[in-house]
């Protein structure tokens, strides 16, 4: 992992270097990219056949960070892989070509504190003070179930702790709320969080919340199966998992952290392949690391990958049945030895294919429910940790009698947080 030291950032940003914050554009490939940065087409075969799959987790819409000089040249880029990973393109300072590297992603983590005058709903008037959507979805959730918005009037104040992650000043994933407090006049209540968003009022060491849920009046009776009501079955007849789906895993032959984006099953060479459920085949061949490939599209915005193949059976373009054997076991690509990597994703994302997958194969026919829903209040019980409980309001006060302002976000400046942060930039 390459870290510049302060001394070179303060020297490229005394030379006008610039930091710029991009949306990947639909369609560009990477190869595309390097093509429009002036970057030789050697330095793409230069990456590892392990690392350019990962280049195919690059989607429409990233956004990713570009350090560029006063003449336009490319010194750093950050890349999004996942939540957790990123691709680091780097210029050596030699000035001999550039390096590459797949790093985690660095964030600061810090604790902000906003006090909102109602004066119309808490959303649109977080929204208001705070200027960050994220921050006012959030205290909307927290206050569902336990205030009515409708009983709160023009002048009460909210005030609440949160922490939020940033990246290069720039909010990063969904804030955290920890406690709220509403005052009404002389009357105040405190609302605090779990670690699932969901606020509660009670203080006791084992409190009840409310969720909304729905009240179901079934029956049931058996129909055929369609594919869209067809469960995932698993790719292998007799599943032995050796490794499984982690957005940063240390990799035990590189010696680095990579993510690794499915579930690897244990087999012997020739072991028959199995589609996990009905769709097209969509990619049959050799991807990089891969080796030999298929991929298969799903109803519900599925797509699942099976890797390393020692020999296809299917074609692209074919549709295929759930438990149809579409390929063999093998050892193809970047592998240590006859495996299956099965990966799935959902709308473009990867997800962990072992909250998918069911061990029974799916049936002809399943047991549907035929239902009608009734609106109603769920009552939950949880235990409290309650030190915990006085600490965060007596900090939450504390910060109200001291009165902190309010952290408005449109405010921040990109580059003050460059020195200061732990990132790749510095």
């Amino acid at each position: 992992m390459k870290f510049f030291l302060v001394l070179v950032m303060m020297v490229q940003l005394l030379s006008a270097a610039k930091v710029e914050l991009k949306e990947w554009k639909e369609g560009q490939t990477f190869s595309a990219y390097l093509q429009a940065n002036k970057i030789s087409s050697s330095f793409l075969e230069s990456i590892s056949k392990e690392d350019q799959k990962f280049l195919l987790e690059i989607r429409n819409k990233y956004k990713y960070y570009e350090l560029k000089n006063a003449t336009g040249i490319l010194i750093q880029a950050l890349i999004p892989i996942s939540v957790e990973m990123q691709i680091h393109i780097y210029r050596k300072p030699s000035g001999s070509g550039y390096g590459f590297d797949i790093i985690p992603i660095e964030y600061k983590k810090r604790e902000y504190f906003a006090k909102v005058v109602i004066e119309s709903n808490p959303y649109t008037d977080t929204l208001k003070t705070v200027k960050e959507a994220s921050v006012a979805k959030k205290i909307a959730r927290v206050f569902r179930g336990d205030v009515d918005a409708k009983k709160l009037k023009k002048g009460d104040e909210l005030s609440f702790i949160y922490t939020q992650r940033t990246r290069l000043g720039l909010i990063y994933a969904m804030p955290t709320i920890e406690v709220a407090r509403i005052k009404r006049g002389d009357k105040e209540k405190f609302i605090y969080v779990d670690e699932n968003g969901i606020g509660y009022k009670d203080t006791a060491k084992k409190i009840s919340y409310t969720v909304m849920g729905k009240k179901k009046v079934t029956y049931t009776r058996k129909v055929r199966a369609s594919k869209a009501e067809s469960r995932f079955g698993m790719p292998l007849r007799h599943a032995r998992i050796t490794s499984s789906f982690s957005y940063r895993r240390w990799h035990p032959i590189l010696h680095s952290y990579r993510p690794h984006h499915g579930t690897d099953f244990g087999a012997r060479r020739g072991t028959p392949l199995l589609a996990v459920n009905s769709g097209k085949v969509i990619f049959a061949g050799r991807m990089g690391g891969y080796g030999k490939v298929v991929k298969i599209r799903h109803d519900g915005g599925y797509v699942s990958l099976y890797a390393h193949q020692s020999r296809i059976r299917v074609k692209k373009g074919k549709y295929v049945k759930k438990g149809q054997v579409i390929g063999y076991v093998g050892s193809t690509g970047r592998s240590t030895g006859p495996h299956l990597h099965f990966g799935l994703m959902k709308n473009g994302r990867w997800v962990n294919p072992m909250k998918v997958l069911r061990k029974k194969s799916i049936k002809t026919s399943i047991l549907k429910k035929f239902t009608r829903y009734e609106d109603v209040e769920k009552t939950k019980y949880k235990a409290v940790d309650m030190k915990a409980i006085i600490k965060s309001k007596e900090k939450l006060l504390e910060y109200v009698q001291n009165n902190i302002p309010t952290k408005v976000w449109n405010k921040e400046a990109l580059l003050e947080v460059n020195i200061s942060d732990k990132e790749i930039f510095l």
